[in-house]
């Protein structure tokens, strides 16, 4: 009941805390006030071909001394969300056109003509950047993207493959003809370094809007949009502070407002809902036909299935929403982040009882372990809500960064701190082989204990490194394996779990053991008493009984024989 109250108070919390959320999904509305850093993200989206990139800033402000500085957004094609090339000094001021490893698109601030221009690399000097979204129109005659009618899994993995290119027969003029397919020789072209946006004035606020449309393949793939302040790269000048408030809108084709690496996102995850839920209902099942000791511990095991299919459940709706919508449904996204957390504290809690023995070898935690308790259900709590604050942040806002810090190092104490009970049991077990005369039995449970110790152990190191690497090497169209691995590595770890610490009567960690068995298993079983042989206590003692008998009839028989034979004299 208090582990409920406990994991409830944080959602209820989180009810109120919803709806000043500042963003939306994939359609942006960031508001930045007094921000003296001198670059920040605002945002990293993979795009396909035919999709575009549309910025609005309907207000941004300086001071107006410091009209004549630097400031403007810089677009890099990276091959990682993690690769960043930062330099001392400010990256508006170092353009680098002929650069491989990352292609910019520089808009940099002139804010005495009221103009943005472009400076552009030379793999991107065709990247078509529009004055505003209608500027699409002149698109619309031109087939980029064979439609991905399906949005399950498999069809994302596929490369996508070229229609051939027909143009409309001659003379039809009616609404049924067919759409003309024109070559990327014959789209609208332009020198991305000739483009220059207009800004409007009004008051002390500057307005402007431009599009970036990926038009051609080879442009496909991972953009960052940045913010970069150069007066603020000056160490002896006092600090330059902005105001800025822009809506973003990323799109892929057919209306996905999905990043490219994220559309496989929703299929993948009801696929993997629906794999927890029959897993626990098999479960359930062996717990209720199992003819050997069911503990607490095992249905609790259950629970925590079912929560990890609910929590999957609930992502895979809201992904789905933010696909089709842009942004996401807040009741979803509400009961999402509930199951999220019950599942974060729930695991944690479940981990920590098998690692001490709750339920199968003792039914009473020590003052350590009710510590570790109160250390660990807190720190899971609050890495869990961190990492609901970074997924409701927008990236460029000041407590995104932070949040990210603080939830690595809450994670890491809490991994760390789920071994400590293991490890105690591990000791405790090493001692007790060694002093108690149960040498065999609790040798086994030694054995089992390092089992699961390695396998913790393994499951941290995939799921917070391997996973990790992992997204940073694939290219981005394939960044849902990320997900995809640590969803398929905690399935593992829990069904390894299960099977370790199923009832079973065979199980060394259930097993129950007689007093003469335990005695023949350590007698038998050691190498220091090898060849030494157990003999019943009940039968030596009727033995030494039947010796005394025997040696009082031996005295009386001699008695009787001295007695006789001093009646004879």
């Amino acid at each position: 009941m208090v582990m409920s109250k406990i994991t409830l108070f944080p959602a209820v919390i989180l009810l109120f805390l919803l709806p000043c959320s500042r963003v939306h999904a994939r359609k942006h509305k960031l508001e930045i006030k007094n921000d003296s850093r001198r670059y920040f993200s605002i945002s990293t989206f993979g795009f396909y071909r035919s999709g575009y990139l549309d910025v609005d800033v309907t207000k941004f402000k300086i001071d107006p001394k410091n009209a004549d500085k630097e400031f403007g957004f810089i677009l890099e094609k990276i091959i990682s969300p993690y690769t960043e090339y930062r330099t001392e000094k400010c990256e508006l001021q170092n353009f680098r056109p002929n650069d491989t490893l990352i292609q910019h698109v520089f808009f940099i601030f002139d804010l005495k003509n009221n103009q943005v221009y472009l400076n552009c690399s030379n793999d991107m000097a065709y990247l078509h950047v529009l004055k505003g979204k209608e500027k699409l129109g002149q698109f619309k005659n031109v087939e980029h993207l064979p439609k991905l009618k399906d949005s399950n899994l498999f069809s994302h993995v596929q490369r996508r493959k070229k229609r051939e290119e027909t143009v409309a027969p001659s003379g039809m003029g009616d609404s049924t003809s067919t759409t003309t397919k024109l070559p990327e020789e014959e789209l609208p072209n332009q020198k991305c370094n000739d483009v220059r946006i207009n800004m409007t004035k009004e008051g002390d606020y500057y307005k402007f809007k431009f599009v970036v449309y990926v038009a051609k393949e080879k442009e496909e793939g991972l953009y960052n949009l940045n913010f970069h302040n150069c007066m603020n790269y000056d160490p002896t000048g006092k600090p330059s502070t902005i105001d800025m408030y822009l809506e973003i809108e990323e799109k892929n084709p057919d209306d996905n407002y999905l990043s490219a690496g994220e559309m496989p996102l929703p299929a993948l995850y009801f696929m993997l809902a629906l794999l927890f839920f029959l897993s626990a209902c098999f479960w359930f099942f062996l717990l209720k036909k199992s003819k050997d000791p069911v503990f607490k511990i095992h249905y609790l095991m259950g629970v925590l299935v079912v929560i990890k299919s609910f929590s999957l459940l609930f992502h895979g709706v809201n992904y789905h929403y933010i696909q089709t919508q842009g942004v996401h449904m807040e009741a979803w996204a509400v009961m999402y982040y509930i199951m999220h957390l019950l599942k974060g504290a729930l695991l944690f809690t479940v981990l920590a009882l098998i690692g001490s023995g709750w339920a199968f070898i003792k039914h009473v935690l020590s003052s350590k372990e009710r510590k570790i308790f109160m250390i660990i259900i807190p720190l899971q709590i609050v890495a869990n809500v961190a990492t609901i604050i970074v997924e409701e942040t927008d990236e460029a806002s000041q407590e995104h960064a932070a949040w990210v810090q603080r939830l690595f190092v809450l994670d890491l104490l809490c991994c760390g701190a789920i071994l400590l009970p293991v490890v105690w049991s591990i000791r405790h077990l090493q001692e007790a082989s060694q002093t108690d005369g149960k040498a065999a039995i609790n040798l086994r449970k030694l054995k089992l204990f390092r089992h699961f110790y390695i396998m913790i152990v393994c499951y941290i190191y995939f799921t917070r490194i391997i996973v990790y690497l992992l997204k940073m090497t694939v290219p981005f169209q394939y960044e849902w394996l990320d997900d995809m691995f640590r969803e398929m590595a905690t399935y593992v770890f829990f069904v390894m779990t299960g099977y370790k610490f199923r009832p079973a009567t065979n199980n060394p960690y259930f097993r129950v053991y007689d007093e003469d068995e335990e005695m023949d298993e350590v007698l038998t079983t050691t190498g220091l008493t090898e060849g030494i042989t157990h003999v019943n206590q009940h039968s030596s003692k009727k033995a030494s009984m039947e010796v005394e008998v025997f040696e009082d009839e031996e005295e009386v028989n001699l008695l009787h024989t001295q007695e006789s034979s001093h009646a004879l004299d």
